[in-house]
């Protein structure tokens, strides 16, 4: 058979594989699906390798942390993210008409009066929680924002994505990449709000301060909020319990009005890094350890802990 007929048949398979997963934990229920979730991930969790770099970044952000209330964090961690894995099949439980069941709102007027205003924004995130939740509070509240994702390589599974999406409310989806970034600038350009991610690496970005170290971040989000003169307005979400949440819209972060632009783009990107780790403090075990968020060298199985100029303490 050819690479392309074999290529095919690999993604049909994967693709069944991903319907078997949704249908077992939306048979479940949601409250089941969250707390199976939980009880699996920390038993199983502990046995991967990115158990590991989640340690290694933990380490880097709390160096002065005991090994005891490092372990205690990861198993909380491991809870949070086994949630996760058993809330999103069942996101239909999110959708706008239902939302006020499961999920509250804080600062909402700060996007609402700029809608009013017709102000496009840019909202920057971060991988908090169950950071689905946010699409769903964006839905409920009909913001005319088209939000970034990362498109699974498999088509049959990217459309599956897509398609549970839509149904609890997400309207708009822009794929990240080159195409992607021309559409969202476009958007801002007509008026369209953007939604991005902001914590993790990017190879292509530049260098900021995060937790005392230099850390690649993607400096595109910054970029677009100056070049049209839009807020960069953070959103987070924090779970409060079991698969009750609250999403919170913060004020905006303000450019840099530094005359050197490279200078303003990393004093903003900076600026959004900071933003990251407060919400990273209050609430630690809620957010996506497991990313590779420095140079893969410190990840290395030779690499030590490092020493750093943060606070560390959780």
């Amino acid at each position: 058979m050819s690479a392309g007929i074999l290529q095919r048949i690999g993604w049909q398979a994967e693709a069944l594989a991903w319907d078997s997963f949704q249908l077992t934990f939306q048979s479940m229920g949601l409250e089941r699906a969250s707390a199976f979730g939980s009880a699996a991930l920390r038993r199983i969790g502990p046995m991967t390798s990115v158990h590991r770099v989640a340690r290694i970044n933990m380490q880097r952000c709390f160096p002065n942390a005991s090994k005891p209330e490092l372990d205690r964090l990861l198993d909380r961690m491991w809870d949070n993210f086994g949630r996760l894995v058993g809330e999103n099949p069942n996101m239909r439980h999110y959708r706008p008409e239902v939302y006020d069941e499961r999920g509250e709102i804080a600062g909402e007027d700060i996007v609402l009066d700029l809608e009013r205003r017709g102000q496009p924004y840019v909202l920057v995130a971060g991988h908090f929680a169950n950071w689905e939740v946010m699409g769903a509070a964006i839905a409920k509240l009909n913001l005319n924002c088209n939000i970034t994702y990362r498109h699974a390589n498999n088509p049959l599974v990217d459309k599956r994505i897509l398609d549970s999406r839509h149904a609890y409310g997400i309207k708009l989806l822009t794929a990240k990449g080159g195409v992607g970034a021309k559409e969202l600038l476009m958007n801002l350009k007509q008026g369209m709000s953007v939604a991005l991610m902001n914590d993790q690496k990017m190879n292509d970005g530049i260098a900021a301060p995060f937790f005392g170290h230099e850390a690649m971040t993607a400096s595109g989000p910054a970029k677009m909020a100056m070049r049209f003169g839009a807020p960069i307005v953070p959103i987070g979400v924090r779970r409060l319990g079991g698969t009750r949440f609250r999403v919170t819209f913060y004020e905006p972060i303000p450019h840099s009005t530094l005359d050197d632009k490279s200078a303003a783009v990393l004093e903003t990107v900076t600026a959004i890094n900071k933003w990251v780790e407060n919400r990273i403090l209050e609430a630690p075990e809620q957010w996506f350890w497991v990313h590779r968020r420095w140079d893969k060298a410190i990840y290395r199985k030779d690499a030590g802990s490092s020493s750093s100029t943060s606070a560390g303490s959780i």
